[in-house]
């Protein structure tokens, strides 16, 4: 069983952008094993007109809280200090594992009808992330984030870490491969450095990735600069965190020589411009990472902050936002940010055979309709797609060579079902 989709303009990332028009694009099982002009056997495929669409590689959100879609517009134009502890965490308290499963299910909807494939997150009872993240055919790298202030010589009976190895033996590598766990210290602020060493030491025995919050407010970089003598980056680095593979969200108050620093181990910079914005963060060095060639990627946040997981949202911003606030309209172009939402992501969590439209790589894919009146006239594809695109304009998803979403319809989620849910877990999380 496959697909085959005809006469399609193709756009993704090899060396540049590279577009091929009036392509013909095959799927077979989950790979993709053609693409070109010309036509090709298409027996036991479905057959896919792609007249006036463009098949491009499915978004990559590096960096998210999926369940938090619960808490969307429930605590909005406020201090972050505010937000979070008198607002956000009292709720999150009363989470049950099954809240944080339906919250995930309404996230997921939104990211597969929005076009993204794969998506890392950090939260609590990620085991039922996990369930949902299985049922709806998307690809995750999922974590527990970690909290623990307490120095001490043995983290052993840690519950938080102990529930993470345990869901790290039950889910990484489930789904042939969809789903991988990562560990996630929350932040230098919510761990201590003894605690963080601890959650590298057994990340290194799992050869797990790491998934961490690094200096997304003044505060944040402050206080470390206090506590410790030096920056977040530095702090974590002199740990030994980013000896191993590391997904660094936020990074709005690196400096030079800290970008230096991530450079030298690799860790990848995850910028979320929407949520940084929102609460008055600041606005990260992405130029700056970006000239130093460390990988930039995108992320929402948690819809919390954001206050949706649309990933065209945070490509037109991560370029709009850098022109802007260095009265620089090169700061960062089209091109780098359809890279930093496609291939750059898939690349920052681990997923190396996705992120683009290329033979032999797995069919992580989306077609957009590309006949809405704001892509004509057609000068430059790629501008449209960073500046003009929306959500709106995805028509089908694949996932593994798997059709998620064709036109409205969801092929393995229930709308109805988990609205309903929704709701009536609100209710209660909600009720005076």
């Amino acid at each position: 069983m496959g697909y085959y989709i005809k006469d399609i303009t193709v756009l993704t990332w090899e060396q540049g952008i590279k577009i091929i028009t009036n392509a013909n694009v095959k799927v077979v099982g989950s790979k993709i094993t053609y693409i070109g002009t010309e036509d090709q056997d298409d027996s036991g495929t479905d057959i896919i007109d792609g007249k006036g669409k463009v098949l491009m590689p499915g978004l990559v959100n590096a960096h998210t809280h999926i369940p938090m879609t619960l808490l969307r517009s429930y605590a909005d134009d406020m201090a972050p200090h505010t937000w979070l502890y008198e607002h956000i965490f009292p709720v999150e308290a009363k989470l049950t594992p099954e809240d944080v499963y339906w919250g995930s299910q309404l996230a997921l909807l939104e990211m597969i009808a929005g076009g993204t494939t794969c998506f890392a997150d950090m939260y609590c009872f990620i085991d039922k992330i996990a369930e949902a993240t299985a049922q709806s055919g998307l690809r995750g790298l999922l974590s527990r984030g970690l909290i623990n202030g307490a120095v001490l010589e043995d983290y052993s009976d840690d519950d938080r870490l102990n529930e993470a190895v345990s869901v790290f033996h039950e889910w990484d590598g489930a789904m042939d491969g969809r789903i991988r766990i990562a560990l996630a210290p929350h932040a230098v602020y919510t761990c201590s450095p003894q605690y963080i060493k601890a959650i590298r030491n057994m990340a290194e025995k799992l050869n797990a990735y790491i998934h961490v919050h690094v200096d997304e407010t003044v505060k944040e970089h402050n206080d470390c600069l206090q506590q410790y003598g030096k920056t977040p980056v530095k702090h974590l680095y002199d740990i030994g965190l980013f000896d191993l593979p590391t997904i660094a969200a936020h990074c709005v108050h690196v400096t030079d020589k800290d970008m230096d620093l991530m450079k030298e181990k690799n860790v990848a910079f995850v910028h979320n411009p929407g949520s940084n914005l929102k609460l008055a963060s600041g606005v990260a060095p992405v130029p700056d990472a970006l000239n130093k060639g460390l990988n930039v990627a995108l992320g929402t946040d948690g819809a919390s902050s954001n206050n949706n997981l649309n990933m065209w949202e945070e490509m037109n911003l991560a370029s709009l936002i850098h022109k802007g606030s260095r009265l620089d309209p090169t700061a960062v172009n089209a091109a780098e940010a359809f890279k930093m939402a496609t291939v750059n992501g898939a690349s920052a969590l681990g997923f190396s055979d996705t992120g683009q439209i290329k033979e032999g790589f797995k069919a992580d894919m989306i077609i957009i309709d590309a006949q809405k009146p704001y892509y004509y006239p057609k000068h430059k594809l790629i501008s449209n797609i960073a500046y003009a695109a929306q959500a709106s304009d995805v028509e089908t998803v694949f996932v593994d060579g798997k059709m998620l979403y064709h036109r409205g319809e969801y092929k393995t989620l229930d709308k109805e079902k988990i609205l309903f849910n929704v709701e009536k877990t609100c209710e209660r999380l909600f009720s005076k």
